[in-house]
């Protein structure tokens, strides 16, 4: 796969970017990269494993059942990071480590409901719209909290934090004051809820990694980063 190097050399630079990132802050050791795949072949994917990425994260549940022989073989964990239908739930839980984009009662019970039936619980995170778009999906800031308590309820999934999007930004402050009010928000209410220990944030993709390591995430998402060819690197 010599004509494939730039993978190796991209992930070799997103780590370093990572690791930055975190030594600013004090937070080394602290973050996990998630390669959103959506953007690779598979013999870029291929590569990426072979580079020693470990750890996945899926859009889309076509794309996931398409790759699923390939990550099975390599016994690669997947988290499934984008908007999920409930009626397409029962062809990925069995398959994936975490959902990161619970945004609503429906889907959870769904997930409750076909966890419960293989004998699992599902790691899940609620995913909260921070910046109020209408075209992202995600709970509203002030009706995040009320999801959580219902989600308490459902023994088939396990409360594990809070994913966010975000909107694009012209500067890094921009994404850290965004992420970290996110941040604040998960946080109050996992306080609120009385829970243990402290919650999850998957928070950062390409353009915002290292802003959303320094606010705090402990998951980033890096898709494009991972996958631009040398001639598109600057």
């Amino acid at each position: 796969m010599s004509e494939l190097t730039y993978i190796e050399k991209n992930l070799q630079l997103v780590r370093q970017h990572m690791d930055v990132a975190e030594r600013s802050v004090g937070r080394e050791g602290q973050t996990r990269m998630l390669a959103a795949v959506k953007y690779g072949s598979p013999e870029e994917i291929t590569a990426l494993l072979e580079a020693g990425v470990t750890c996945v994260g899926e859009n889309r549940v076509q794309q996931l059942l398409e790759h699923w022989p390939l990550l099975q073989e390599r016994n690669v964990q997947v988290h499934f990071i984008g908007s999920l239908q409930t009626n397409k739930v029962k062809y990925i839980i069995d398959k994936v480590a975490m959902i990161h984009s619970v945004d609503s009662l429906k889907l959870a019970t769904e997930i409750h409901k076909r966890a419960t039936n293989a004998g699992r619980v599902m790691d899940i995170l609620v995913e909260i719209n921070g910046a109020r778009e209408e075209a992202k999906s995600g709970v509203l800031p002030e009706e995040a909290g009320s999801l959580c308590r219902e989600l308490l309820t459902l023994s088939g999934v396990r409360l594990c934090g809070f994913m966010t999007m975000g909107p694009r930004f012209e500067s890094e402050e921009a994404y850290r004051t965004y992420f970290a009010g996110v941040r604040h928000i998960g946080e109050d209410i996992w306080q609120s809820l009385g829970l243990a220990g402290k919650p999850l944030f998957s928070m950062g993709m390409s353009e915002s990694f290292a802003p959303a390591i320094q606010a705090g995430a402990h998951m980033v998402r890096v898709g494009r980063s991972l996958f631009r060819h040398d001639d598109e690197n600057k």
